[in-house]
């Protein structure tokens, strides 16, 4: 590693056998929060991310995102030499992350069963389509794949609008960090019992498990949720609204709330109308409402508004761009845009680590991605040669 980055996970050592986005992305959790994580990749190529753009002197930023501060070491694990070198990094680690088909690590002779009984110390972690179990175990899948029959397209869009995928790899990323949960929780398991568990995580199920309010309104109510747009499906008013200039979010999540907006908006007689005195009824009486808000909202700008619900403590802001969201004055005071070497000599600037904890620095800089086989010589090292 070319820092020594401090984290609860210090000592910690992953081996890291996935690829793309899902397993990556849990492992460059662990890698933040202090773990050494030891991506072993294919000798042709190595992790399939290393060929999407956006590139940097050739190299993929895209792969740099979520594999800075990683080691990397190629290995073909269908030759006998490569896997002896593994074998032996098993015998150092604490973690096994691998996102293949269900079956795959079976075929090379490293699934749980095997592993579990040779390796006791080892918890070994899945992200898959599906999981190991039921009918779909063994289909592949990829993000858009399960955001489609997770459900979640068909409650993302405009209402009455065709389903839209979310706006970024909410499949691949959901899964990591549920990953990243579970593997944290095998491990404070692990330190109290002495035993490694498998860790078997579904994209999947990762989406079922996202849909939140959705489920149950389902199976409570029995209405089957479609898009909204940008409105809150069991909360009036929470959502986006038309102002001069553009638009303006205002989330007034409780009756206090919407009695002070209606105040703040110079609109008393509003709190005081019997028909929106409760959330039930506000939600009942919601094109009303919205038509009211939205009429005395034309008279000034986005910024306007949220200075003044602001001042009066109403949740509130505007809509931002990704070049806005990343100027706001918090993502610097808060450290969530980090530099990181591009190999090249220059800098990347990505999105920073939002696990803040007291007794941990958080650095503005951070080590960079990996080249293929790049800390072979360091990761031998490691195993005695």
């Amino acid at each position: 590693m070319t820092e020594n980055i401090q984290g609860p996970l210090s000592g910690v050592t992953v081996v890291d056998l996935s690829r793309i986005l899902a397993g990556p992305y849990c492992t460059l959790l662990m890698a933040e929060m202090g773990a050494r994580v030891i991506k072993v990749e294919a000798p042709k190529g190595g992790d399939d991310a290393r060929a999407y753009g956006p590139f940097v002197k050739g190299k993929s930023t895209y792969f740099a995102s979520v594999n800075r501060g990683k080691q990397s070491i190629a290995l073909d694990l269908k030759n006998e030499a490569d896997r002896k070198i593994f074998e032996k990094l098993l015998t150092k680690a604490d973690v096994l992350v691998e996102n293949f088909r269900p079956g795959t690590m079976e075929k090379l002779g490293y699934g749980w069963e095997t592993l579990h009984t040779k390796y006791p110390q080892l918890i070994y972690a899945s992200a898959s389509g599906y999981g190991h179990t039921g009918p779909n175990s063994k289909d592949p899948a990829y993000d858009m794949v399960v955001q489609g029959q997770g459900g979640i397209m068909s409650i993302t869009g405009p209402e009455g609008g065709p389903p839209v995928r979310v706006g970024m790899s909410i499949g691949d990323i959901g899964a990591g960090l549920y990953t990243a949960v579970a593997v944290n929780a095998a491990l404070v398991h692990r330190l109290k019992t002495g035993e490694a568990t498998k860790v078997d995580i579904g994209m999947f199920d990762c989406q079922i498990a996202l849909l939140e309010n959705a489920v149950m309104r389902y199976t409570v109510e029995g209405e089957i949720p479609g898009p909204l747009g940008a409105r809150h499906p069991t909360i009036v008013p929470f959502q986006a609204f038309k102002t001069a200039d553009g638009s303006i979010i205002i989330a007034a999540g409780n009756d206090g709330l919407f009695v002070k907006m209606c105040e703040a908006l110079g609109m008393p007689e509003m709190a005081a109308d019997p028909e929106y005195k409760t959330n039930a009824l506000r939600q009942k009486n919601h094109g009303r409402l919205l038509a009211a808000i939205e009429g005395r909202l034309a008279s000034g700008t986005t910024q306007h508004w949220i200075a003044i619900l602001s001042k009066a403590g109403l949740p509130c802001g505007p809509i931002n761009n990704i070049k806005q969201a990343l100027a706001h004055p918090q993502v610097a005071a808060r450290n969530m845009l980090v530099e990181v070497p591009d190999g090249s000599g220059g800098t990347l600037k990505l999105a920073g680590n939002p696990l803040k904890m007291s007794a941990f620095a958080d650095p503005s800089t951070r080590p960079p991605a990996p080249d293929l086989d790049g800390d072979r010589e360091a990761i031998l090292s490691f195993i005695g040669g």
